[in-house]
């Protein structure tokens, strides 16, 4: 029998090396969420830059155009407390727009600081989809627009595709004008 340092099979066939598995993207909470809505998505991963979480910079890494990517913000209100908006990633914060849509006469971002202990994510990975609580959702009209949209999976680097539909009905979402256009 002849000596070979490649594992023989069964048969005595000689096989290759080994198989190098690339690890499929992780399972966030927001992706069980899902699963257990039966909901179906997909899961994207791109590489971080720490130093560059845009929605612009994600939507390129991803293949999608900007607008299609939507980005989660905190806002705080003087009559309601915490709520999520969820914006286009080719536009700005309509701070009026969601106090009126949320029921606040003034409401602010929350500080960056504060995001990891009111939703368990950390900036560049929130996402309404499973966070510590369910706090009240709204979300810009544009999402309408589109068949499939992009939302954070809950970590940086993974982005999470599913029908606006679904989203809505996910996070019971609110839907109204709250971006608008990026002053140059």
């Amino acid at each position: 029998m002849p000596k070979s340092s490649l594992p023989m099979a069964p048969s005595g066939a000689e096989v290759g090396p080994p198989l190098t598995i690339e690890p499929v993207a992780q399972k966030t909470n927001a992706a069980r969420l899902l699963d257990q809505l039966g909901i179906r998505y997909e899961l994207r991963e791109y590489e971080v830059d720490p130093d560059d979480l845009a929605a612009e910079t994600v939507a390129a890494k991803i293949g999608l155009p900007p607008e299609q990517v939507f980005k989660t913000l905190v806002a705080r209100g003087d009559r309601n407390g915490i709520c999520m908006a969820v914006i286009p990633g080719d536009q700005e914060f309509d701070l009026k727009a969601l106090a009126s849509a949320a029921g606040e006469r003034k409401i602010q971002l929350v500080p960056v600081k504060e995001l990891q202990a009111l939703t368990g994510y950390v900036r560049g990975g929130v996402t309404a989809l499973a966070a510590k609580r369910d706090f009240p959702v709204y979300v810009d009209e544009t999402i309408e627009l589109f068949d499939v949209i992009a939302i954070s999976a809950g970590v940086r680097g993974l982005q999470i595709l599913l029908a606006p539909a679904d989203y809505l009905h996910a996070t019971n979402g609110k839907v109204g004008a709250l971006g608008q256009p990026k002053k140059s």
